[in-house]
């Protein structure tokens, strides 16, 4: 046997561990969940018929897709703004992005959960603080609604909205945008026309990102929701540990696994965006 071909079995013995373990811990379970999802209560297709026609399913489908929309759009808009002045400004405020970004960032999302229920309470820090400036007459609420909901969402995922952000504005060649402002063009021109398009592949991959990884929370709509707003991870537990249907939380399992995969699969394919775009 020469070298090469004993080179080439030694890294597959190396390497057949991995692909083991892959049918062991993810194939199996995964052919588990699609088999509840067709057999349990009864054999057939009615989970996914009651998905398709119960009215309470659509209504907390159409939440979970509407908070996580307005999460998404809110983490580009301010992940944006933090990565532009992450590029673009001096030393000291670079490093005041760095410190506000990265602490909060290590922090556990359970932790952060329960510092925005204690926050956002009734006599919490921004009620009284509120209060104190004469700004409103009684607390707000803040919690066991969709704005808190959002605001602990909108929180955690601002780091992941700034990376592919950050990466995208790095590559930018600033002399484009001086060129821009040496032929007469203003500011808002040249963010509209040149910077814009320019990071467009970073805005299209960090909107399905972010989107990607709201659809699957759970702990904060739990913690600030307070049961108010059931957005699809908790309703998925609720069915298979509260009520015991393991097959209606199985289909919506699945369809959850189906819209995660079609996103990832656009995020693949969003690199081809940077040839419309120069």
């Amino acid at each position: 046997m020469s070298a090469t071909r004993t080179a080439r079995l030694e890294r597959s013995l190396l390497l057949f561990p991995l692909p083991l373990l892959l049918v062991v811990f993810y194939l199996l379970p995964f052919f588990g969940v699609v088999s509840w999802s067709f057999t349990l209560p009864e054999t057939g297709f009615g989970q996914y018929q009651r998905i398709a026609t119960d009215p309470a399913i659509h209504d907390m489908l159409l939440r979970t897709l509407r908070l996580c929309l307005i999460v998404s759009l809110l983490a580009l808009v301010i992940g944006y703004l933090l990565a532009y002045c992450w590029v673009f400004s001096p030393p000291f405020w670079q490093r005041m992005v760095e410190i506000c970004v990265f602490i909060p960032f290590w922090i556990s999302v359970l932790v952060r959960a329960f510092g925005w229920l204690i926050a956002l309470r009734s006599n919490g820090v921004v009620n009284d603080s509120l209060l104190s400036l004469g700004w409103i007459d009684h607390p707000l609420q803040l919690t066991r609604n969709e704005l808190g909901v959002v605001i602990g969402m909108l929180h955690f995922m601002i780091p992941y909205a700034l990376f592919p952000l950050l990466s995208s504005m790095r590559q930018l060649d600033q002399r484009v945008l001086l060129a821009s402002r040496g032929l007469g063009a203003g500011a808002l021109r040249t963010f509209w026309q040149v910077l814009l398009p320019q990071t467009l592949p970073g805005l299209l991959g960090a909107f399905i990102m972010v989107f990607v990884f709201c659809l699957g929370f759970f702990i904060t709509p739990v913690l600030l929701g307070g049961g108010q707003t059931v957005m699809i991870a908790e309703y998925v537990f609720l069915q298979m540990f509260q009520t015991s249907n393991w097959g209606l939380g199985a289909a919506l399992s699945l369809v959850l696994l189906t819209l995660v995969s079609a996103l990832i699969w656009l995020l693949m394919r969003i690199t081809r965006v940077n040839r419309l775009v120069g």
